[in-house]
């Protein structure tokens, strides 16, 4: 089991202004931010990077809606760090995740849901190396 996950802060948290609150509590959790980077995807990397999704209905929306903006990239670091941070960010439709969490506080849509969260230790390593080299990792 790895104690490290990655998430990124979406553009729709970015653009209403939510990434300061976001990174906050995702620090006062309990997590350390091993790296950290603000940048904006173009659509062929948001495609790469979601390229698991590509059979779905909603890839073309994803790759869009990802491409649209500014985000924030970053690999964390706790014990039990994946489940932690899944269960700190709540389900990925706001109107069913729990009271307390990032996406209950700042989502406004499933499309639209302020953070990504790795669903696995495998997911977590691809994701973060995806967006950072060994020589931006602490």
């Amino acid at each position: 089991m790895s104690n490290r996950t990655f998430t990124m802060i979406k553009p729709d948290a970015m653009k209403n202004g939510h990434a300061g609150a976001i990174l906050d509590r995702i620090i006062k959790e309990g997590f350390r931010i091993v790296a950290l980077k603000q940048t904006k995807l173009s659509k062929e990397k948001a495609g790469e990077f979601y390229a698991v999704h590509k059979e779905r209905p909603f890839y073309g929306e994803l790759v869009d809606f990802m491409s649209s903006g500014i985000i924030i990239a970053a690999i964390l670091e706790k014990e039990n760090a994946v489940a932690e941070f899944r269960t700190l960010i709540g389900a990925t439709n706001p109107a069913q995740a729990a009271e307390g969490t990032i996406r209950k506080q700042f989502a406004t849509s499933l499309g639209e849901n302020a953070i990504h969260g790795s669903d696995s230790d495998e997911n977590a390593a691809i994701e973060g190396n995806f967006f950072f080299s060994g020589l931006e990792q602490f």
